[in-house]
């Protein structure tokens, strides 16, 4: 894992995010932008045999579904530095959507409207 990841796990949320369009009991004051945030993560070869085996047996994929949760925070973060970028102190209306690059390759990109709260 590199500095880079670590510190966008590990750092905490500067910005409120949320699926909604409003945040309860505060005014959004100005609407900046859209503020967005992706990563793309690569599956590992030796993970595969492994997972490829349990998908065969049935079960959940756990390699992949910590490879994917990661890649979800690491976009989310990005997202939000994006945003205090912009000037906004907030995200609303936050979507996600996760597509295949090339085989093997995931994008995560979370995206949504950074904005400035009373």
């Amino acid at each position: 894992m590199s500095s880079e990841t670590d510190s966008l796990e590990s750092r905490p949320s500067l910005v409120a995010t949320v699926t909604t369009e409003t945040i309860p009991d505060r005014e959004i004051v100005e609407v900046l932008g859209i503020a967005r945030g992706n990563t793309v993560k690569a599956r590992n070869l030796g993970r595969d045999i492994t997972q490829g085996f349990r998908n065969i047996a049935g079960g959940e994929l756990k390699a992949y579904s910590t490879l994917l949760s990661q890649a979800r925070d690491d976009a989310i973060a990005r997202m939000e530095a994006d945003a205090v970028e912009m000037g906004g102190d907030a995200v609303v209306n936050v979507r996600m959507e996760t597509s295949e690059i090339t085989k093997g390759a995931s994008e995560v990109i979370a995206y949504g409207t950074a904005v400035r709260l009373d």
